[in-house]
């Protein structure tokens, strides 16, 4: 019984310690061109082995293709749908009976976002008065319903919301969204076990800073590519991290840095955009994709924490023709990990395989094989 009690409190801290960020990809449509079959776009997800699906377009059809496949779906209402689901919980509910009830749980439905962004679109259309009513609404229809572990929550992008990104330790929310928003907004994830979601891209860090070393924005291994927080003396050794650590330092601020954070996005054009931008090429986006896959799976999580973040998701599964059409990112940008007719043009693995305990968990497993076979 000891020896017992010995070996189940070994494994229960390797499983703690060592857990990894999931990764996954968003899959969006466009409205200019016709997009796959729902049936091969869930084929190509199985054969690729990517465990977790980001569908900002969720459409029923394609949902139900992701039924008994064991892919974790991660899906968003649209902007403007947030006033109508904020002034009545009906249509909450109606949403519900159209994009998760006819599937759950047979899709694995894990998340829903209410909005994408909303504070890039307040120049155009302000949809920030309705976002809480609105995840509170969608979150009462669901448990009206009986199903109590899909959570709700909100995605923001980095550029709206955080005031720095150098050094993290000076990171704050933008005001006055901060506390009208975002503040309340954290109370709502902490008491319903949800994730704080951002929109987190270091290749538009980069070109916005000229003193960014391109290697630092890869995950690149070069002499001196590193960056100190000169107030915490924390070294950071990709742009990556440091934005993430901006995020957390920001949540940090206001009382809750442990609520989980997941990436909703990232990724680095491999073409198009504007003229001049070189840098959005095949060699440099497959440099980091594979530079972001290695960080993730080596389980060292942040500087400021050891569990990092939550989920990763890669922007996106498939190039569009004429690029992409989603009007937060520059026209024509080639984001995707396949082209346009589903072929790869990277070689990296994004699935997320076996975890890598180290060397600590390898010596814990031994110890725990030496009690058990005396």
């Amino acid at each position: 019984m000891p020896s017992f009690l010995f070996i189940s409190l070994l494994l229960s801290f390797i499983h703690f310690s060592f857990s990894l960020p999931s990764i996954g990809v968003t899959y969006s449509t466009t409205t200019t061109t016709a997009s796959p079959p729902p049936d091969k776009i869930s084929a190509t997800i199985s054969t690729l082995k990517i465990p977790n699906v980001r569908l900002p377009d969720a459409d029923p059809s394609l949902i139900k293709a992701f039924a008994f496949t064991n892919t974790s779906l991660f899906l968003s209402i649209p902007n403007p749908l947030l006033p109508a689901v904020a002034a009545n919980r009906s249509l909450a509910l109606r949403w519900l009976y159209r994009h998760v009830l006819p599937f759950y749980p047979r899709s694995k439905i894990t998340l829903i976002s209410v909005g994408n962004a909303v504070l890039d679109s307040v120049a155009e259309q302000d949809f920030t008065p309705y976002l809480l009513p609105a995840m509170r609404n969608l979150h009462l229809a669901l448990h009206e319903l009986g199903i109590k572990k899909i959570p709700v929550s909100t995605t923001f992008s980095f550029f709206s919301t955080i005031t720095t990104a150098f050094p993290p330790s000076s990171a704050e929310f933008q005001q006055p969204a901060g506390d009208l928003i975002i503040k309340p907004l954290l109370q709502f994830l902490e008491e319903t076990n949800s994730s704080f979601l951002i929109n987190l891209y270091p290749y538009n860090l980069y070109r916005l800073n000229s003193e960014i070393p391109v290697g630092f924005a890869l995950f690149q291994d070069y002499p001196f590519n590193f960056r100190d927080d000169l107030v915490t003396g924390v070294r950071y050794f990709n742009l990556f991290d440091m934005m993430a650590d901006s995020v957390l330092t920001a949540m940090a601020v206001m009382g809750y840095e442990s609520v989980p954070v997941i990436v909703a996005e990232t990724g680095w054009p491999s073409g198009g955009g504007e003229a001049g931008e070189v840098e959005a090429n095949e060699a440099y986006a497959e440099m980091y994709l594979k530079g972001l896959v290695r960080h993730l799976k080596s389980g060292v999580g942040t500087p400021l924490k050891k569990d990092g973040v939550a989920e990763v998701y890669v922007y996106e599964l498939m190039d569009h023709e004429g690029g992409n059409n989603n009007n937060n990112k520059v026209k024509g940008r080639k984001w995707g990990i396949l082209t346009e007719n589903m072929t790869r043009k990277f070689n990296v693995e994004i699935s997320s395989g076996v975890k890598n305990y180290g060397l600590m968990g390898i010596f814990l497993f031994l110890i725990a094989i030496f009690y058990a076979f005396p």
